[in-house]
Order: C-alpha cells, then structure tokens, then sequence
C-alpha cells in the first residue's frame, strides 16, 4: 500500500522540505523528482505528485522535494543550473530514509532535465543509475533563431493567408524580409564554446554518462524543437547513445497537462524503469 510523508533534510543552512512516496514492498530503485522553477514539488496541474503516487503504485519510492527558496524550503534560490548541492542533499536524505536503496533516477522538466545533466557533469555520482529528461531546456541565440527558421517561417511560407495578405499589401515585405534575416543572422553565430556555458556542461555530462535515459518530447513545445537542433548536431557521435530511449508524444504541450498526455507520461517512465532499470 501507498504511504507519503514528510521529509526535511538540510542543504548548508538552509532546511529543504521533500514527500516520500514508497510502495507497501522494499525497493532498490529510487526516482528523485528534480523541480524547475518557477514553482514547488507539485508541479503544474499537480503533476509531479500525481506521478510520485503512480511510481509508488508500480513498486518504486519516490522522493519530490523543493530546492533551496522554493516552496517550503529555506534559502535563496540559486537559480536552475547551480542547485547540484540541493539534489546531492535530497538524494543523501533518500537513501538514510530507504537503506534498501541501491540506486536513484533523477527526473526532470525543463530546466529541472538541464540540472540533472549537470549535476552528472559537476558531481559524477554513483549512486544515479537513469535520468529521465523531458523537453530539456538549452535555450540560446541560436537554437531559438534555427527553431523560428524552422518551424515559424517555413511554415509561414506554406500558407495561405501569408501569400494573401503579402499580395494584399496587407503585410509588408520589407518588414517580413527583414525579421527572416535578423532571424537568419542571429542563427548564424557559432555554438557557443566557452567551458562554463551551461550548455556545454550538460553535452559533455551526456557524451561520458554511462547510465540509461529516457527522453520525452512534446510535439507541440518550442523548448523541444529547439532541444532536438541542439541535439541533433552531435547525437550521431556521442557514445552510449543506444542507452537513450526515446520517446516522442505529438500532441503534447510544454508541461504534458491533458490527462492522457500526464498519463503517458506516467506509463511510459514504469515501462522504462521496468525494462531498462529493473526493480528487482
């Protein structure tokens, strides 16, 4: 049977606040919920507490916690990509309240799947078996301005009303002109290099990982598209990459907020951790 309760454990001197949600049989397999801000441990439209209860229902504990300065936690928050200390925290906490615990899947969406990476990069820890990354964020100058050539003008061009209102005089074709090559020019710089871009940070966390990762996408989400260009320009080399599952959901939005799309969302996380990861 399902049980929940509070956990607070410490990150510095701040006191952060989680729930544990365990199922009724001992699990080795743990799933830590890493929350992206802005907002605290039960998600928007109640997801992740609507999914730790699930995991819990399938035989794996769940732990979903807030950062520092969020929620019911104390301190300042850090912003996204430095709360490797707060997750270090949380998963400590875990494994003192589950001793049976051999190993842990982060979780996260968003900027919350971009910390994970980057707690990988910066902490390398053991004890994390899977990540699971749903529409990662890696926005910068020019994956947005690939994405809007990609998936805005193309589009545009292939309709109707566009070629109406252009022949109308209804739509200036200086001004159109102008926005594709101001989108073109910022989407021609080279990918940043620099070795504390965070972007960077998580490429090189993914390319030496050796544990398993699901990747979720929403059809319907700019984040994901500009994921999939960001990704897509080294995918082909990185090693491990047949550890990467893959799962894309056409209709979904940012947050998978329909219940259909919250529930396959759910379903497909057990399948993968039964599959890949195993509980037993």
């Amino acid at each position: 049977m399902l049980e929940e309760r509070p956990l607070a454990f410490h990150c510095g001197n701040a006191e952060l606040l989680g729930i544990l949600s365990q199922p009724g049989s001992v699990t080795r397999i743990g799933v830590l919920i890493v929350v992206g801000g802005p907002q605290y441990r039960v998600g928007s439209h109640r997801q992740f507490t609507l999914l730790a209860r699930a995991l819990a229902d399938a035989g794996y504990a769940c732990l979903r916690f807030d950062h520092r300065g969020m929620g019911d936690s104390d301190g300042v928050h850090p912003g996204f990509d430095q709360i490797d200390d707060d997750v270090q925290a949380a998963i400590d906490a875990f494994f003192l309240a589950l001793p049976a615990l051999e190993q842990i899947v982060l979780w996260g969406l968003c900027d919350a799947a971009s910390a994970s990476l980057l707690y990988l990069q910066r902490k390398n820890d053991p004890r994390v078996a899977g990540v699971v990354l749903l529409n990662p964020w890696v926005r910068s100058e020019q994956t947005l301005a690939r994405t809007r050539i990609r998936h805005y003008y193309a589009q545009r061009l292939l309709q109707r009303e566009f070629w109406s209102k252009l022949f109308s005089g209804r739509l200036s074709l200086g001004s159109t002109l102008a926005g594709i090559w101001s989108t073109l020019s910022a989407g021609s710089g080279v990918e940043a290099k620099e070795s504390d871009s965070f972007q960077q940070k998580m490429r090189k966390a993914w390319c030496k990982y050796r544990g398993e990762t699901l990747l979720l996408l929403s059809g319907e989400d700019f984040t994901a598209r500009e994921f999939m260009i960001w990704w897509n320009a080294f995918r082909a080399d990185m090693p491990g990459r047949d550890r990467v599952t893959l799962i894309e959901l056409p209709d979904a939005n940012h947050t998978f907020s329909s219940q259909a799309h919250r529930q396959s969302v759910e379903q497909a996380t057990i399948a993968w951790l039964d599959t890949r990861l195993g509980r037993s």
